[in-house]
């Protein structure tokens, strides 16, 4: 049922004064320990309480970065980063090299205190034109022509690792989503049919990788129901059991998506592989401003605490057979925007980046948004807005977020994929960041970002040649303010 105006007016009067939860972010401004003032007029300089510990008078972040005389990433005194995998040198179970080019990961609590990875490698076209594309697993090959898939990692508590391939003969596994119920959902950014550039199969699903049992990836087959085309990020809604899915593509712009599951279905291990190809309801946002506007692009949104009512438009064929999904809507029909990547559920919704705006987009230029988008009330919020970096390879500002997780700390971790100088850094919910690491390597994107269970290790990667991290040190709640 769309929302009419009175019922949205009062909801965005609600959702702009901000979510009084953990991990809630305000505006973020592109140098670090800055607050623009647009943003504490936005909020109109309240302090939102979350969890526990207020944290006033502390003092914000880690501390200035440190370089690293190993000459791979530079950390506040005091941390410590271990190398976990890195490709061409750390070897699979099989006796295979890691695969290159890490992206989306997400940790899941093992027996015995050990942590697993599910690890995406974002390896588009066949297999030949890649020095370490996933192995062809026996019984865990989708196509087997496509070079990319996962690998799942095995930490122990003593540091010992053990990495062997959760799926392989995907391609383009850049981000995913994890599941409530242990589980990794990864997405193919490459919406390639069979017969196209070496590919034997249609490609450009979201496909599911159990860390914990082996078994239950053999045989893979893409979840149809979520449709086909160049995904990035899912979660699943756990109250609901609706799923949210993002789309990185231009001309047009991608878009944001829902799908509704079918009547009496319920998630769980090994449920969604059950799914017929057309189960369930793909439909793609709609938004309003709170006059009831039209909202033809996230981008038109150039301030922080910008309301949006959200309506859900049927897709009309989600399997794109002859038009791809993006192109089947007119103008005026859904709302676009550029480089939708990564999400991360928490805080009861779904936290949603748009990397960067520029030309190919109508409204006013950007290098990032971060989006929380709530089912209950069916609103998006603007909470993280970063400038246009004008200077990306000075160290300093942040541009094109991508890769995000809420922090066991408060706020936002979110791993940079810009141009020029690349860090991982924090948001707090008042709007002020800070450094937590610098790729001292090369220019290559962070991603991958997420924390262990204990929240004691913060796991992210350096995408290119391949490089996951585990970051230790002395993690504390941040201030709000």
């Amino acid at each position: 049922m769309p929302l009419n105006r009175r019922e949205f007016t009062k909801q965005s009067a609600v959702a702009g004064a901000g979510l009084a939860l953990t991990g809630v972010v305000g505006a973020l401004a592109t140098a670090p320990e800055a607050l623009a003032s647009d943003d504490v007029e936005a909020y109109g300089g309240h302090d939102h309480e979350h969890g526990q510990g207020h944290g006033h008078g502390h003092r914000l972040g880690y501390g200035p970065l440190v370089a690293d005389p190993e000459g791979i990433l530079a950390l506040p005194a005091g941390f410590t980063y271990r190398v976990v995998t890195r490709t061409g040198v750390t070897r699979l179970e099989s006796g295979e090299f890691t695969p290159s080019n890490h992206d989306g990961t997400a940790a899941f609590a093992g027996p015995r205190g050990t942590t697993y990875l599910v690890n995406n490698h974002e390896l588009k076209g066949t297999r030949d034109k890649w020095a370490h594309p996933v192995p062809l697993t026996e019984g865990l090959v989708y196509d087997p022509a496509a070079a990319g898939g996962c690998t799942v990692v095995e930490v122990h508590r003593d540091g010992t690792v053990a990495e062997w391939v959760g799926i392989a003969g995907t391609s383009t596994n850049c981000a995913g989503g994890s599941t409530a119920w242990g589980t990794w959902l990864t997405g193919e950014e490459n919406s390639d049919r069979a017969g196209v550039n070496g590919m034997t199969k249609d490609h450009g699903y979201i496909f599911e990788v159990d860390p914990r049992d082996r078994r239950a990836n053999r045989d893979p087959k893409p979840i149809k129901a979520f449709g086909r085309y160049d995904h990035e990020a899912v979660v699943i809604d756990p109250k609901r059991g609706h799923a949210y899915l993002t789309e990185d593509a231009s001309n047009p712009n991608g878009l944001l998506f829902r799908w509704v599951p079918p009547k009496g279905f319920e998630h769980g291990r090994g449920k969604l592989r059950t799914l017929a190809d057309d189960a369930g309801v793909l439909q793609a946002a709609k938004c309003v401003d709170s006059a009831g506007r039209f909202v033809d692009d996230l981008s038109r949104a150039s301030r922080i605490g910008t309301v949006y009512g959200v309506d859900w438009v049927d897709v009309p064929d989600r399997d794109g057979r002859t038009t791809p999904v993006r192109k089947q809507f007119t103008d005026g029909q859904i709302t676009r925007a550029r480089k939708l990547e990564g999400m991360w559920w928490a805080d009861g919704g779904a936290y949603v980046v748009s990397s960067y705006a520029r030309a190919e987009s109508p409204g006013a230029a950007h290098d990032g948004q971060v989006w929380f988008y709530d089912p209950k009330r069916r609103t998006l919020t603007l909470k993280v807005l970063l400038g246009v970096n004008a200077n990306p390879d000075e160290d300093g500002a942040y541009d094109g977020p991508d890769n995000i997780t809420v922090s066991p700390y408060g706020g936002l971790v979110i791993a940079e994929d810009g141009e020029g100088v690349q860090h991982l850094f924090g948001a707090t919910d008042s709007g002020r960041t800070y450094p937590i690491a610098r790729n001292d390597l090369n220019d290559s994107e962070f991603a991958g970002v997420t924390f262990s269970p204990d929240g004691d290790t913060l796991f992210a990667s350096i995408q290119n040649p391949g490089i996951m991290v585990a970051i230790t040190g002395p993690w504390r709640r941040q201030p709000r303010r």
